[in-house]
């Protein structure tokens, strides 16, 4: 199986709902590693690399997030894997 990098957007209520902590506990079942941040525009922003498989299920995942959150959409640009992160970190 391929491994890839995705760089995604999530917009809606999305801070202050857990979405981080939710994100990485996902990434982190799924054995991806990256980090996810909050945006000052009130979006959260991820970067996630793994296996092609477990990337697109955490895409899918972030498509309706933690119980309390409300996606609107989630922009989502495939790069190319670097390896460059040894977790799924939560960034401030």
């Amino acid at each position: 199986m391929a491994t890839k990098r995705v760089h995604f957007i999530v917009r809606g209520r999305v801070q202050g709902v857990f979405f981080r902590a939710a994100t990485q506990r996902e990434a982190r079942r799924l054995g991806i590693t990256g980090w996810v941040k909050n945006r000052l525009d009130g979006c959260v922003e991820v970067l996630a690399e793994g296996e092609e498989d477990a990337i697109k299920e955490l895409t899918s995942w972030a498509n309706h997030g933690p119980s309390a959150a409300r996606v609107d959409n989630v922009e989502i640009r495939w790069r190319g894997y670097t390896g460059e992160y040894p977790e799924f970190a939560i960034v401030e």
